[in-house]
């Protein structure tokens, strides 16, 4: 049976809006039903309905498992994820791998290595101290750090709770269509009844409405559903970011709460009264017979509702793996221009539906699907449990006896549950264990293969001092123009152009060594865009830094001695000038703002816009330069001649190979990364290279 709960993977949450007033707080929990208990408002659905007939024999069974449910909902939904797991979450995101990231933060359990100059130079930077502090040296969080087998059981409870998520919204908007769809069945063999008296006639037209309604008809809605995901997203998420604990607290205490418990008790009562009546154990059954047509058509509307609820928590779990490389690249749109959750992922989505599409054909069983989902809502509740045990003790820094109540008593109903899910094994349930072992073996090779690129790329980067003394032995010659190195390392020459310089001794008389982070935020204003020329962008903050760096070095260290980022024009003008020179379209000068028009504003004006060639922008040195110091004068010139004689931009391609002798489970890790690799999106930063000027530079790595 699919256990109502609520799913920590929907709850939200926005420091910012922590003083909503009263008014603001009740309309937000009215605009939360659908959104975030969407499936839980949903679950009497299909809860019954998912129990064969022959399993209700008596009163005593049905008062047993309404008992079963309100202690569900009390205990799990209540007590567990409404007043204590609600208080863990990650920027306002939820779900197994929210936890993970905060142990990752918090108690140094993540497996990648750390790069300490990332963080120095990273424009983004927490608000907030950091919650490691009086009790820092406790001897959980000590023996936790020093064991590395913790921390590959930890990561692994993460991508096993994210891959039940997966699961679930899979098997939900199977299950949920499924028995909508079966109650338009149902409802028009009452149709057919009414109009027909023969008893042979009605059989016919009840199994043939039996057999081709029910499984057609859900995949049609599941189709339209994943189809209209991306339009739906922006209106029915438009508050998400918005959402207070306060009004999640409200919404399901004062109004879900206590409808599905009326909702349960009133379908237990009908069920219990009504035993010899056919497909009694159906919602739709227990409702007055002149509004049963109207309920059918919105039982298809709730359950479309409740499916795209745990479609959107899928979203936001594969969104949070990738943020730790768990999950291979794809595109993530934001629909939103200030909400942080509110995303949109294509790729997943379309896989989703055809997994969904897959069950339904396939099982046409409601017991089936519900067997399967249930064993998914179970596990993620026992991940979810464990990894908020070590909240409590190493984030929240409360005593470890308070951790082992919280998994001792939630732990032990929880695995009562799923020995019972596990019973019904052999009776959809195994489903499950397929679309687990698919994504997990696409989570932990995608890791295992990113972590051991940056571990080689850790381990066999040089120095810059290097580059300088190695190219007289080497005889390397020095090419005129810039040459842009991209790379995910922050300091030292990357393995592959060590590589490349050593197999082709000759690099360009300026190198300039690019990485990108990103930072977790849905929309840069316009005002903080590069709009321009991302190569005249960088060149000018390089001529301010020689200008600054020469002439008062001071100014170019922070009081704990870490560098400053710079970008900002000196405001004494001792930085490059940019001189815009626009090649003529057609005989015709264009404009300086008309060369500066971004792609989208490009289709816009027309084909005319688009024939005209790349804007180019040339230096010059500033008006009080014969005042400058020879040295900087001499550097800007050299920068700017470089500028002049073009640019080369460097890409690193390396392959994982598996050294002679390896294991089986490695060889079958490299072997899926390698595939996953192929398959998914391009690195952001490859997007936008000109074709011409790109340098990939291949490298095997070892391992």
């Amino acid at each position: 049976m699919a256990s109502p709960v609520l799913h920590p993977d929907e709850i939200f949450d926005e420091d910012e809006f922590k003083k909503k007033t009263w008014k603001q707080t009740i309309l937000l929990s009215f605009q939360i039903i659908g959104i975030v208990y969407g499936q839980l408002s949903t679950a009497p659905l299909y809860v019954f309905g998912t129990m064969r007939e022959g399993d209700l024999a008596s009163e005593e069974v049905v008062y047993g498992l309404f008992s079963f449910i309100f202690w569900s909902l009390t205990i799990i939904s209540l007590l567990k994820y409404a007043v204590i797991v609600l208080k863990a979450d990650d920027k306002g995101e939820g779900g197994t791998f929210a936890l993970y990231s905060l142990l990752c933060r918090n108690a140094k359990v993540g497996l990648f290595p750390c790069d300490t100059t990332a963080k120095e130079v990273m424009l983004y930077e927490e608000r907030g101290p950091s919650k490691i502090n009086g009790n820092a040296d406790s001897r959980a969080r000590r023996a936790i750090e020093k064991h590395k087998i913790a921390h590959y059981l930890i990561l692994f409870l993460a991508l096993y709770g994210s891959c039940m998520t997966i699961g679930d919204a899979v098997l939900t908007p199977a299950l949920s269509v499924l028995s909508a769809s079966t109650g338009v069945q149902r409802s028009l063999s009452d149709m057919a009844h009414i109009f027909s008296s023969s008893k042979h006639t009605q059989d016919s037209v009840s199994n043939a409405l039996k057999k081709y309604v029910p499984v057609p008809s859900a995949c049609v809605i599941l189709v339209g559903l994943f189809m209209l995901q991306p339009c739906g997203s922006e209106a029915m998420f438009a508050d998400l970011g918005h959402f207070s604990k306060k009004s999640i607290k409200i919404t399901f205490i004062c109004l879900i709460y206590p409808l599905l418990v009326l909702c349960y008790a009133g379908q237990a009562a009908y069920i219990s009264k009504n035993l010899n009546v056919q497909y009694f154990n159906h919602l739709s059954e227990s409702m007055p017979r002149h509004c049963k047509h109207l309920f059918i058509v919105l039982s298809l509307l709730s359950s479309a509702v409740g499916s795209q609820a745990t479609i959107t928590a899928c979203f936001s779990i594969i969104n949070q793996c990738l943020a730790l490389n768990c999950f291979p690249r794809v595109k993530v749109i934001h629909t939103s221009k200030t909400i942080h959750g509110q995303i949109y992922i294509p790729d997943v989505n379309w896989l989703l539906m055809i997994f969904s599409l897959t069950v339904t054909v396939s099982f046409r069983d409601l017991v089936k699907i519900g067997n399967a989902t249930g064993l998914a809502i179970i596990c993620g509740m026992l991940v979810t449990t464990s990894l908020m045990s070590l909240i409590i003790a190493l984030y929240w820094e409360k005593n470890l006896i308070v951790s082992a109540c919280f998994l001792v008593f939630f732990g032990f109903l929880e695995a009562a549950y799923l020995s019972a899910c596990l019973l019904q094994f052999h009776k959809g349930a195994w489903y499950l264990i397929v679309l687990l072992a698919v994504s997990m073996t696409i989570m932990l090779s995608w890791h295992y293969g990113t972590m051991k690129k940056y571990e080689f790329d850790l381990q066999n980067k040089v120095s810059t001092e290097w580059l300088i003394d190695i190219s007289p032995g080497l005889g390397i010659s020095r090419v005129p123009g810039i040459g842009f190195i991209y790379t995910d390392i922050v300091a030292g020459i990357p393995a592959f152009f060590s590589h490349f310089i050593t197999n082709l001794p000759a690099f360009h008389q300026v190198l300039i060594l690019v990485s990108f982070k990103s930072i977790p935020v849905p929309y840069v204003p316009e005002s903080e865009r590069d709009t321009g020329d991302f190569e005249e962008q960088i060149i000018r903050s390089i001529g301010e830094f020689i200008s600054i760096e020469q002439s008062d070095i001071e100014s170019m260290v922070s009081p704990d001695e870490r560098m400053i980022v710079v970008g900002n024009s000196a405001p004494d003008g001792n930085a490059l000038v940019p001189l815009d020179e626009i090649d003529s379209c057609m005989g015709t000068k264009l404009v300086n703002n008309e060369s500066q028009i971004s792609p989208v504003r490009g289709d816009i004006l027309g084909s005319s816009s688009r024939a005209c060639k790349k804007k180019k922008v040339r230096f010059m040195l500033p008006a009080n330069s014969p005042k400058m110091q020879q040295s900087v004068r001499k550097e800007l010139l050299e920068l700017i001649d470089a500028r002049e004689s073009g640019s080369a931009y460097f890409l690193g391609q390396s392959h994982l190979v598996v050294r002679d002798g390896s294991n089986f489970l490695k060889r079958f890790f490299i072997m899926a990364y390698r595939f996953s690799e192929k398959n998914c999106r391009e690195p952001p930063v490859a997007l936008k290279i000109p074709h011409a000027a790109l340098v990939e530079v291949g490298m095997v790595c070892s391992i």
